[in-house]
């Protein structure tokens, strides 16, 4: 044909692609500057305060959402002519998290630091209510548009079993090898256990910006990104690292001081496995909200284990035979789902793998 011009259309193709590959850039930058460097900068005034004495308990809540700000301040930035962004509960969210932020760094130069954990308290569970209400207003077109919308609802749902029976499975063989099986029957003896169980899915609406905020950094983004460019089974391994981490600084100022080694060891262990069987259940079921269930369970039935102590996060004593029985029940329980299917076929990650 003669009104065909192959390398105009072909010099045409190259600007489109090159395009996508800086706009891709961008917006990974963004992504790492907010989610991997600002917790690591927000580190050295966490270390500054904890060596004066100062309650760092805000430091750790606040920085479960910078992944999800990551994701949400590259889109409004990179993607301002896109209408299906879904700008209502981005803005929402980035506000919250700006909040907490301020209220974190208030928190080491102002007294009350008591008042001022409420208040972040307050934020979180004012936020997430908030948060509900600019997620569903916005259109459906948007949220499915940007990983928003749940699919899959009987797979999800059987994910979420699946979860609860490997994760008591787990603090059973730990509590066995312990030679504590009493106290594992004790915990379900107790009333505290049962009543915990009963208001956890009402929490899960008041604090589900915490855990949105990490598994939509994670899972919906980064994850889909280093699988992309490393493979799927590099890429997710890369993800369990990286994810392990980012959490440096709250394992050495906050989780475990007087046992930071062991503790960074440690989170590199659940990290990588958990990163792996999150995946897993993402890809099965195309769902954002399940991993992001999975990661309130995981981190609130701790509580029932240590008789709704929440505290008991903080200042652990971690060993080194602790640290190898971890190594050992994670490589169990999580890190076969590596195995399945979902990590299999084309050797980069494509997109999503249910419809």
């Amino acid at each position: 044909r003669s009104d065909v011009n192959p390398v105009g259309e072909q010099e045409e193709t190259i600007l489109k692609i090159t395009k996508t590959d800086a706009a891709e850039k961008r917006q990974l930058i963004i992504f790492l500057s907010v989610a991997f460097a600002l917790p690591y900068m927000m580190g050295i005034l966490m270390g500054y305060a904890y060596y004066r004495g100062i309650d760092v308990s805000c430091f750790p809540n606040a920085q479960m959402y910078y992944p999800a700000a990551g994701v949400m301040l590259a889109a409004l930035l990179v993607k301002k002519e896109d209408k299906l962004v879904p700008k209502k509960f981005y803005l929402c969210f980035i506000t919250i998290t700006v909040l907490l932020l301020l209220l974190t760094v208030g928190s080491v130069f102002l007294p009350a630091t008591g008042m001022l954990f409420a208040g972040l308290n307050m934020i979180i569970t004012f936020g997430s209510l908030v948060s509900w209400i600019f997620l569903l207003a916005e259109k459906k077109e948007n949220r499915e548009a940007y990983g928003l919308r749940a699919h899959n609802g009987k797979i999800s749902v059987l994910m979420v079993i699946l979860f609860l029976l490997l994760y008591f499975g787990r603090i059973f063989l730990m509590y066995i090898a312990g030679g504590q099986l009493d106290e594992f029957i004790d915990v379900f003896k107790s009333p505290v256990t049962y009543r915990i169980l009963f208001v956890l899915p009402i929490n899960f609406f008041l604090v589900f910006t915490a855990f949105f905020g990490e598994e939509y950094g994670w899972r919906y983004y980064f994850t889909p990104f280093l699988q992309q460019h490393f493979g799927k089974v590099k890429g997710v391994l890369l993800l369990g690292i990286l994810w392990g981490l980012w959490h440096l600084p709250v394992n050495v100022f906050y989780y475990s001081p007087h046992t930071w080694l062991q503790s960074i060891v440690s989170q590199q262990i659940t990290c990588i496995g958990m990163g792996i069987f999150f995946t897993y259940t993402y890809l099965k079921t195309n769902n954002i909200w399940v991993p992001v269930i999975l990661h309130f369970l995981n981190n609130n039935l701790v509580v029932i284990l240590n008789s709704g102590n929440a505290g008991a996060i903080n200042n652990q004593l971690i060993s080194w035979a602790d640290v190898l029985l971890l190594l050992i029940l994670n490589l169990v329980l999580f890190v076969p789902f590596i195995l399945t299917k979902e990590f299999r076929g084309a050797e980069k990650y494509t997109g999503k793998t249910a419809d």
